[in-house]
């Protein structure tokens, strides 16, 4: 069996750390922690669990930390989880599987990673994250922000969900600040870097500013084809917040020379010939969006409605516009199979069953 270091930094966790702890602590062989300044009872949480606790000053470097403390390991493997992470307790069996299963031309392991969640505690949001890596290889992170191990070697993927429940706000300009404190430091951007300023931008407002950097990450080279297919997806998103509606189809267009359209994308452009009533190009987008394909193993975001109940609601009221009622019945029982609870999907139900009343009579 592999044995896995559980390696964290973590910073006033007191409110998530045990819980996190918990999930996961009887599953891993060793657990370190850096402690990068809390002023709370995070330390003496954490003591609870191991004795391997460093405090590492924090300067403003999500990878120096997490480089640190990966160091320290002395298992096979070492192991990345934030405080607000846990592993659900139904996946503990899987997880133990997949240690007694590693194997040892295995480098790196990729989990889907659960970032939001829907008002029932489905999954809205995830990605695959390099959660596993061979230790005492020279794997280590990269990026002061949204920090990453780069993919190479022997790169397997399970199906074994983290999910990350947060509690309570974070500093909503901390890593705005990093990046600009790089830019006033005159420190070079990898492709990553610009891709998630863009991002950090937009969540700040700033379109315009965010339109040009996203558009400095599409002309390079070296940026990563899911990365600009979304990038693709934010600029049209500012160009909507900026009134430039006119501008939207265009740039959508040009996502799809970076590979197969994703469900997220074929719903932005259906939902673009929507808003210009052109409800046959629109249902063909639709269409194809519930015929994509997740990419549960490449690191693309997902958003899951996008590959089910948006383009089904939307298909409904496209063949509704159509006069199709048939289809349009059809869609929005398919939409009810995904969120049976969905206001929209119940609204249509009666309504369709109206319309098909009436024109029976008529």
């Amino acid at each position: 069996m592999s044995t896995i270091s559980l390696c964290m930094i973590v910073r006033n966790e007191e409110q998530v750390l045990r819980c996190c702890l918990d999930s996961i602590c009887s599953l891993v062989d060793e657990i370190l922690i850096a402690d990068t300044g809390s002023t709370d009872l995070t330390k003496e949480i954490a003591k609870d669990y191991t004795e391997k606790i460093w405090d590492f000053p924090w300067i403003d470097d999500f990878s120096a930390a997490r480089n640190f403390i990966i160091s320290k390991a002395r298992s096979e493997y070492f192991m990345w989880l934030d405080a607000d992470d846990c592993l659900p307790a139904e996946q503990a069996s899987s997880f133990s599987r997949l240690k007694e299963e590693l194997s040892p031309q295995t480098d790196m392991v990729l989990l889907p990673y659960h970032t939001g969640f829907d008002p029932l505690g489905r999954p809205a949001f995830s990605c695959a994250r390099e959660r596993l890596i061979r230790n005492r290889k020279g794997y280590c992170f990269c990026g002061r922000v949204h920090e990453a191990i780069p993919l190479s070697g022997n790169v397997i993927f399970r199906d074994i969900p983290v999910e990350h429940r947060k509690k309570g706000a974070s500093d909503p300009e901390r890593n705005l600040k990093i990046y600009q404190n790089m830019i006033s430091g005159g420190e070079p951007f990898e492709a990553r870097d610009l891709y998630y300023y863009g991002r950090e931008l937009l969540d700040h407002g700033d379109y315009e500013k965010s339109r040009n950097i996203f558009r400095s990450f599409l002309e390079r080279k070296d940026g990563w084809a899911e990365n600009k297919m979304d990038a693709v997806r934010q600029l049209a998103c500012c160009s909507r917040a900026l009134g430039q509606e006119q501008d939207i189809l265009s740039i959508l267009l040009t996502g799809l020379s970076y590979g197969v359209p994703s469900g997220e994308l074929c719903c932005d452009l259906g939902r673009c010939f929507m808003e210009q009533n052109q409800y046959a190009i629109a249902a063909y987008w639709f269409r194809q969006a519930l015929l994509s394909e997740k990419s549960a193993a490449s690191g693309a975001f997902i958003q899951e409605e996008c590959y089910g109940f948006y383009p089904a609601i939307s298909l409904c009221v496209c063949y509704d516009r159509l006069g199709d009622l048939e289809n349009a019945w059809k869609y929005n029982e398919l939409a009810g199979t995904f969120q049976p609870e969905s206001p929209y999907y119940l609204h249509n139900k009666i309504y369709l069953e109206t319309s098909r009343i009436s024109v029976q009579i008529s």
